[in-house]
């Protein structure tokens, strides 16, 4: 069941991000070393890598992103960005954002939230 209401969280996430005019490129992409990354959007000349919790509350979604996990993102954005380059003279910027859904599916989006280890 929590596997079922995740991708329905991670749905709505990405129907949130594409009203506000980003376009989602990716659901649940992963890597070849075992990460997974959600959703990854695009606003203009930023890539936005986005990692989708929900729980009975906000903060108990934001308490479920572990540092170990967090490891993994940035494993996984590591190999994204290497295998998706970006042409000479193009100017690419990368944010991590941290959407956190509650029991009514309201979502709060933490914009550029630190991912790193």
């Amino acid at each position: 069941m929590s596997y079922y209401s995740g991708l329905a969280a991670e749905e709505q996430v990405a129907r949130l991000y594409e009203r506000g005019g980003r376009e989602v490129t990716a659901h649940r992409w992963r890597g070849r070393f075992g990460g997974e990354i959600d959703l990854i959007a695009r606003d203009g000349d930023t890539l936005i890598f986005i990692e989708v919790k929900k729980s009975r509350s906000h903060a108990r979604a934001a308490e479920r992103l572990s540092p170990r996990q967090m490891r993994r993102i940035c494993v996984s954005v590591e190999e994204y960005l290497m295998r998706h380059p970006v042409p000479a003279n193009t100017n690419r910027k990368v944010r991590f954002d941290l959407a956190l859904v509650d029991e009514v599916g309201q979502i709060r989006v933490l914009e550029n939230a630190y991912l790193g280890m």
